[in-house]
């Protein structure tokens, strides 16, 4: 109810003076840690404060209020009070805040999307913000202008980018990559350049820029394609950003070359003498004419056909498959038929001149019919081309051949004419047959056709030849070879993502698909390496760190595409080469030694230990002291801190050091430690009296003085610490009228008189003080002498000043400690009065009043003594000696360091 009536009413007594509403203006770039400041709105608006001109009292406080906590305020914080705008723990992201193309403003608990383009002014913060009280009410919109920093790196929409070109483009053929890398950063931060990492000496890349200002690599082919030389090449292309340090991103770039018809159809030869007996019979095979052309599909399509040159008897003749260019008999020779044809055949391609090939046939004219030789195939043929598979088991049947003589009057024998793993035998128990078979299995990779003949003859010597062609066809029978079975590859640490590692290439024997190899990664391969199946590229997609992992090692697989398929393993090393990017690095930040003092110059105080994970000589480490290297040195090798001279804790008990450790790159990396180094107290100081300042010094005491007064006392320091600076006094040595009149309290020094001081009790005292510390092993201790004159006047200073100039006549002796007991010592006392009373009463009864009087002073005079015994207990432990602290009475001790 107070912010709406503030809100409702008190603008009508402030809108003179601050009606209008305020706009500030700020700008801070994405990605920054909580409560960095962004502005002050006391500051900026000029708000009077409580330093101000008018007294703080006078002063209401002020207020600051975001007026709505949606997304905006969720990236920063505002202190009501100061009116100080900070970042929140919320990190700002500039990309995610601005979609991509296109700025974006986030109005405290909602965003407008602007149809222009990113800039860093478009991609604003807009909170409201109400000053309060009352008296400076106003309503402040501030803006914050979200800066880019370079903190994404560019990024291809797919790993692989195919691009084919035809292998007749000429040189500066520009052709657009459809897929160019995308970088949500803006500006010089966007992806800003494209690079070939190989352009086989043919390629380049060109960048053009639209009106929006987008960026569109652009393959130019700077030489010629041939793609019967090479019909692919395979790269990788790198965009680089425009940041400081640049990033890069990249993808794998195949160009394909497209076949165009740039060859036509050749035979091998210009002419081919073929020979035909007369008597053959129709549909007899003549000959075979085949041309050759390096194009592909279509373009690689021939037909066969007669010249017009070649007259139409020889045409009804001779039959020419228009596909095959085989030439068959199809009519009957007979007498008429002329003895000597000329075939000219054309090799016919699409768009080119044809080939030319000549086949000059001679028939033999017969008077007698040859031998026939008549097949009958077991195994698959299809005009004259017997087709075997490779790795048929030996003597597998091929067909077979009967032999006869038409006219039944000649013997005929036949026999097998060519080369290659047949043979050709009587098939008994039938006369003239005989029986084609293997001798041994066929090899499609060693031998893919065979061409042999059957051939007949009679007694009178005439041949018929029987041509017969084997083809071998292929089976899946070789795995994929390796070039090489170990793969030994290095890279540097810290590579860019997805670099290149090497190009795999395994062979297979077989042919077609049989042939064709897959490249896959062995099941022990990291996943952030990745082997493209078609090109057989390996790239690492992820940045190497030798400190985490030195060593890579696993198998790769060539695998073929037959049926099943068949593969082979190959072992891939890679090894990591070290940069130097790790600073030598201490245990420790901050090492703390203690050393006692008077330690020997050069002793070892402590070892600092240190490590740089690099290897080789950007391991080395080398130490050295910044600050008092005067007092102290580092073995660098070993690390050992020494201090060149002994070190006195009286002068300085404390020192600190930094310690830089230096490795051995290029450039070199450091660090620092401190070192604090503590020295203990060792008890070489005895106490110093400082008052009595001198043996010959002396006090008047009055007669009158009070017992318990305090008379003087004995003050000394020590330069140690600890208990070796706990001072003791005692009195060791006493001379006078009655000495054992004073004590001096153990803790402080004073000494107090104990007793009335009597008529007799005049003249000087002297007692010899010891100050003793606690130390250990060994306590030390000083001595003074405190000398006390006992009068009502000093008359004859001269006398006095004599009498201390003489030696004292003082035995020494050491007090044992006095043990504290409870004062029942009273009671006690009391009751071993009690016999002696009881005697006493016995022996003199006459006298018995006179005597129990006297007892009961005797004993009332002791327990007196007693008690106050026990009031001033002393507890004194000597130095040397040892108390067993179970049997004290465990009393508070107050102990002091002067």
């Amino acid at each position: 109810h107070l912010l709406l009536f503030l809100l409702f009413v008190g603008p009508f007594n402030c809108f003179a003076s601050y009606s209008r509403a305020t706009e500030l203006f700020y700008s801070l770039n994405e990605g920054l840690p909580a409560g960095v400041l962004i502005g002050s709105l006391a500051r900026d608006l000029q708000l009077p404060t409580a330093g101000g001109q008018h007294p703080a009292s006078l002063q209401p406080p002020l207020s600051f209020t975001l007026a709505s906590h949606g997304l905006g305020g969720q990236y920063v914080q505002l202190d009501n009070r100061s009116g100080e705008l900070h970042t929140s723990a919320v990190e700002i992201d500039r990309e995610a805040l601005c979609v991509e193309s296109s700025g974006a403003t986030i109005f405290g608990g909602s965003a407008a999307v602007s149809s222009s383009s990113p800039s860093p002014e478009s991609c604003l913060l807009l909170l409201d913000v109400l000053v309060l009280p009352q008296e400076y009410f106003r309503l402040v919109k501030v803006k914050i202008a979200i800066r880019d920093v370079n903190d994404n790196a560019p990024r291809f929409p797919v790993p692989h980018i195919r691009l084919w070109v035809p292998e007749n483009a000429p040189v500066n053929t520009r052709l657009a990559i459809e897929h160019p890398a995308l970088d949500p950063d803006m500006g010089t931060n966007g992806v800003q350049t494209y690079r070939l990492r190989d352009n086989y000496g043919v390629f380049t890349l060109d960048v053009e820029e639209n009106e929006n200002g987008e960026r569109t690599p652009y393959l130019i082919v700077m030489g010629a394609l041939d793609r019967e030389t090479q019909d692919e090449y395979v790269t990788v292309i790198v965009a680089e950003d425009g940041g400081t340090p640049p990033l890069v991103g990249s993808a794998t770039l195949t160009i394909g070359i497209s076949d165009i018809n740039d060859n036509c159809p050749q035979f091998n030869d210009s002419q081919l003498n073929v020979t035909l007996y007369g008597n053959s019979s129709l549909g007899t095979h003549v000959a075979t004419v085949h041309a050759v052309d390096m194009d592909l599909g279509s373009n690689a399509q021939i037909t066969y056909s007669y010249s017009q040159k070649v007259p139409q008897p020889s045409r009804d003749l001779f039959h020419l498959n228009e596909s095959t260019g085989a030439i068959t008999l199809s009519t009957k020779v007979d007498g008429d038929t002329p003895r000597l044809h000329r075939l000219i055949i054309l090799g016919n391609g699409p768009g080119c001149i044809p080939a030319v090939i000549t086949v000059l046939v001679t028939i033999i004219k017969v008077m007698m019919r040859p031998p026939e030789v008549v097949p009958r195939f077991i195994a698959n043929e299809k005009e004259g081309v017997v087709y075997l598979k490779e790795l048929e088991p030996i003597n597998t049947p091929i067909a077979f051949f009967t032999i006869k003589d038409p006219d039944e009057k000649y013997k005929v024998s036949c026999y097998l004419d060519g080369s290659g793993p047949f043979r050709l035998s009587p098939y008994k128990p039938y006369n003239n047959e005989y029986l084609l078979e293997t001798t041994k299995p066929l090899d499609f990779e060693t031998q893919q056709l065979y061409e042999i003949s059957v051939v007949a003859w009679n007694s009178e010597g005439f041949h018929v030849k029987k041509v017969i062609k084997v083809q071998v066809l292929d089976d899946n029978d070789n795995s994929p070879v390796f070039s090489e079975q170990l793969i030994e590859l290095s890279i540097e640490e810290n590579n860019v993502p997805n670099a290149f590692l090497t190009k795999l290439h395994a062979t297979d024997a077989d042919s077609g698909e049989r042939g064709q190899v897959s490249y896959f990664l062995g099941p022990d391969a990291p996943s952030y390496f990745a082997l493209d199946k078609t090109t057989g590229v390996l790239t690492v997609s992820t940045q190497l760190d030798r400190e985490e992992k030195e060593k890579y090692r696993y198998t790769v697989k060539a695998v073929d595409s037959g049926f099943p398929p068949r593969e082979s393993i190959a072992t891939v090393t890679i090894t990591v080469l070290d940069k130097n990017d790790n600073s030598p690095r201490f245990i420790n930040k901050d090492f703390s030694f203690f050393v006692p003092e008077n330690f020997p110059g050069f002793g070892e105080i402590g070892v600092i230990s240190v490590t740089d994970a690099d290897a080789g000589q950007n391991g080395w480490v080398a130490l050295s002291v910044l600050n008092g290297s005067d007092i102290f040195v580092i073995d660098t090798g070993k690390g050992v801190l020494r201090a060149k001279v002994s070190l006195d804790r009286e002068q300085q008990s404390s020192y600190v050091l930094w310690i830089e450790a230096v490795d051995g790159g290029d450039p070199a990396l450091s660090s620092t430690a401190k070192i604090t180094i503590l020295l203990l107290d060792i008890n070489d100081n005895p106490p110093l009296v400082l008052f009595p300042q001198s043996n010959m010094s002396y006090l008047l005491v009055l007669p009158s003085t009070l017992p318990g007064s305090p008379i003087t006392e004995v003050y000394a320091v020590d330069k140690d610490t600890g208990m070796n600076a706990v001072i003791a006094y005692s009195i060791i040595g006493r001379r006078g009228p009655r000495p054992e009149s004073f004590r001096i309290d153990p803790k402080t020094g004073n000494i107090t008189l104990e007793e009335s001081l009597m008529q007799n009790d005049y003249g000087l005292y002297r007692l010899l003080v010891k100050v003793s510390d606690h130390g250990y092993p060994e306590p030390l201790h000083s001595t003074v002498m405190v000398n006390l004159f006992v009068n009502d006047t000093v008359s004859n200073e001269s006398y006095i000043e004599s009498l201390l100039r003489k030696e004292p006549d003082i035995s020494v002796e050491e007090k044992q400690p006095q043990i504290s007991i409870e004062p029942t010592h009273k009671k006690m006392e009391s009751a071993s009065c009690m016999p002696t009373l009881v005697a006493l009463s016995i022996i003199s009864l006459g006298s018995i009043a006179l005597v129990t009087g006297m007892g009961i002073y005797i004993c009332l005079r002791k327990g007196k003594k007693h008690h106050r015994a026990d009031e001033n207990l002393e507890v004194q432990i000597p130095l040397n000696g040892r108390i067993n602290l179970h049997m004290l009475e465990k009393k508070p001790m107050e102990i002091s360091n002067i």
